[in-house]
């Protein structure tokens, strides 16, 4: 069965939050229902659809942002009461929007996360987690990394609370009261969890998760141990999930399962014989998905996939036909209903017209005054500065409520642009003086018309630090820029893993000092990412990191007045050292500074970089070749007299070219790799080999293995 959805526009609110709108529950089957929604603005929509307008039930006064939005009741019974999390607040409305509830939290943080069932409510701020029965503090639970969503199990089915958590750190923490019963790792930072089918599949205890970096999972969690049913892994390179819901769009009795991204793409899977989703269809929206719901809105007896969008729209997918009757010719005959929204829309539009003129024309006239007051116009932005294990790259996504104009984008340490298939804004690049403003880029991207969203890539180089600054300016008057600033780490392509491989050739290296746990948990955040800024709890803490260009591992291990850090990396453990005695030297604290060199480690690293280095080699000589391979096919006509490697290449010229676009600068970013590794080697045996860089660079540009490795050992 083909699955054939129209696209509906129903109506535009504030900007929107992850999780923040709802369908109320129908009277009967396939009755049409209720939309509520909350927004930035603090306001709380619910709304009904007749004759295809949007007819509002109730609506509240603004205030602060709306966070989190979910339906409760008791058990057993229509969840349709409603409750929103702002500030540090809970409020609850019943469907007819008349307030029953002001739960005022004692969190000192605002509400991130919310899950209601029956009369236990679970909150979570940033660090901290609280379970609340019938507004009575029950539970508490600080987290090791930041939490972004919370879920409880079904109490119905499993007779006991059992709540999960969704870390940053890449963890699921499930708990049991007060304590954690254990954790589960996954692949990515977990951004939204979900019951499966619902209700938690018949044992209750399966549980859906998203990731910010696109990939979507299946766990069972049991009350002894985890068990992964299934993951998909995120092929296509699409954004991060930010929500997640079950429904029978397509009629056959089985709940598909309903996806939201950050890249603005819907997504419904439906399960194969094996019980492995399958992806049966995408739509892709202009904007990130916030909420994503299955139900009947805009017609009785007609399902449809409702989505609310960063901005404020909330857009339906619809099962109902659009009818179109043939004409005379090719003319199309449009019911009197369209005919009659046709008509009240351009009414609207030409009523807002108007007022937008006399709105401008009031402000001219009182910004020429005497006494007038400057007034810039607020927009809000919503950025995502995130690393990509794939590619070593990092992503800036900024998406603004309203059309983007332009992007500067500025950095005052060394960068590389990368380019992005989805992105339509045209890139300029202005010349700049490094040496004595530090700055070392300044692009300008211009938008095309409607563009909310927008993705840049860029990609940094270990041991050089600083920051990225982005300047927004929308399409508004009077002209507003908004300033967006991203810290570059001095091990900025580092990211946090749950496990190494010991049996490396390991470099150590050891600090002593009178620092505290504070102090040298803030040094270690100023040089990686991924790093939680608040202080862990206990008396020592470990963290793993994994190199995502080259592959070599990072362990570090410290407490109060001590630090122990090991690597394969000679390079890493040189940057480290120099970090840290800066920022130690920044705090007239003086450190005891000891590190063991192992020398296996320098040709384990040098062959990591090997098929890198050899692949981009390739490349680039391939790409050297294409034009000259192309003169002589013009020239002869016929390419049958080449060897087929040479016409091989003719073929994926195309291919060969595009991949070697994509990666500016990276066969000199391995040598400049290598050449830090040469250095840092013998920079520890107290040797200055920088002289010796040139005849380095000569071998590298005939470059063989074992001759490299002949040169380091003979260096010496």
């Amino acid at each position: 069965m083909e699955l054939q959805l129209a696209r509906v526009d129903y109506l535009q609110v504030g900007v929107t939050s992850q999780k923040t709108m709802k369908l109320l529950p129908a009277s009967r089957y396939r009755a049409m229902q209720k939309v509520v929604i909350g927004d930035h603005d603090g306001v709380v929509t619910c709304f009904g659809i007749k004759k295809g307008e949007a007819m509002p039930v109730f609506k509240t006064l603004p205030g602060q942002r709306i966070t989190r939005l979910e339906l409760g009741g008791a058990l057993n019974t229509p969840q349709e009461k409603i409750f929103v999390a702002t500030g540090s607040e809970v409020r609850g409305f019943t469907k007819r929007g008349k307030q029953f509830l002001s739960f005022e939290t004692n969190l000192t943080e605002n509400i991130k996360a919310m899950h209601i069932s029956g009369a236990d409510l679970f909150l979570c701020a940033s660090y901290i987690y609280n379970h609340y029965c019938d507004c009575k503090d029950q539970h508490y639970y600080l987290s090791g990394d930041k939490i972004n969503d919370v879920l409880c199990l079904p109490v119905e089915k499993l007779s006991c609370i059992r709540p999960i958590l969704a870390c940053q750190d890449r963890v699921l923490r499930v708990l049991q009261g007060s304590d954690l019963l254990y954790e589960v790792e996954v692949s990515g930072p977990p951004t939204v969890l979900a019951l499966n089918n619902g209700n938690g599949g018949d044992s209750g205890e399966e549980l859906l998760f998203g990731t910010s970096d696109g990939k979507l999972g299946l766990i069972q969690v049991s009350s002894a141990s985890p068990v992964h049913k299934w993951e998909i892994r995120n092929e296509k390179k699409r954004g991060g999930i930010l929500c997640i819901d079950n429904f029978d769009i397509l009629g056959d009795g089985v709940k598909e399962l309903l996806v939201g991204r950050d890249d603005g793409m819907l997504e419904i899977y439906n399960f194969d014989c094996t019980n492995e989703p399958v992806l049966r269809y995408d739509h892709a929206l202009s904007e990130s998905i916030t909420s994503i719901q299955g139900g009947c809105v805009g017609k009785d007896g007609y399902d449809e996939i409702l989505a609310s969008t960063y901005s404020g729209w909330v857009t339906g997918l619809t099962t109902e036909p659009v009818h179109r009757e043939g004409g005379s010719g090719e003319e199309l005959k449009i019911s009197q209903e369209m005919q009659n929204k046709i008509s009240s829309l351009r009414n609207e539009l030409e009523h807002l017209q108007i007022k937008v003129l006399q709105e401008r024309e009031k402000y001219q006239q009182s910004s020429r005054s005497s006494t007038a007051l400057s007034a810039v116009p607020a927009f809000s932005v919503n950025d995502k500065f995130t690393l990509n294990k794939d590619d070593a790259s990092y992503s800036l996504i900024l998406e603004v409520q309203t059309a983007i104009d332009n992007v500067l984008v500025q950095s005052d340490v060394p960068i590389d642009l990368l380019d992005v298939d989805k992105n339509s804004a045209v890139v300029s690049f202005s010349g700049c003086d490094s040496e004595p403003n530090s700055n070392f880029l300044l692009a300008t991207y211009r938008c095309q018309a409607n563009t909310t969203r927008l993705e840049l890539k860029i990609r940094s180089i270990e041991g050089q630090y600083g920051t990225l600054q982005a300047y927004v300016t929308p399409r508004i008057q009077p002209k507003t820029c908004q300033l967006c600033q991203y810290p570059i780490k001095p091990l900025s392509l580092h990211q946090r893993t749950h496990f190494i491989d010991h049996d490396r050739p390991m470099n150590t290296l050891m600090l002593k000092g009178h620092f505290s746990f504070a102090e040298i948990h803030s040094w270690i955040v100023f040089c990686l990412p991924e790093v939680p800024e608040k202080t862990p709890v206990g008396d020592s803490v470990t963290f793993y990191f994994q190199n995502t260009f080259l592959d070599t591992q990072l362990e570090s291990t410290y407490r109060k007045g001590e630090g122990f850090f090991k690597s394969d990396n000679i390079s890493t453990i040189s940057i480290l050292k120099d970090m840290l005695s800066k920022e130690a030297t920044k705090r007239k604290i003086n450190l005891n500074i000891s590190y063991d060199i192992n020398e296996a480690s320098v040709n384990h690293t040098l062959k990591l970089i090997h098929p890198k280095l050899e692949y981009q080699l390739l490349l680039a000589k391939k790409v050297q070749l294409i034009d000259a391979l192309k003169e002589l096919q013009v020239h002869e006509g016929n390419m049958d007299f080449l060897i087929p490697e040479y016409r091989c290449i003719l073929e994926e010229s195309d291919h060969l070219l595009e991949e070697y676009k994509k990666q500016p600068a990276h066969l000199e970013r391995l040598y400049g790799m290598i050449t830090d590794l040469f250095i840092d080697k013998f920079k520890f045996k107290g040797t200055n080999v920088k002289t010796k860089v040139p005849l380095l660079l000569e071998i590298l540009d005939s470059y063989d293995q074992n001759a490299l490795i002949a040169f380091f050992d003979a260096a010496a």
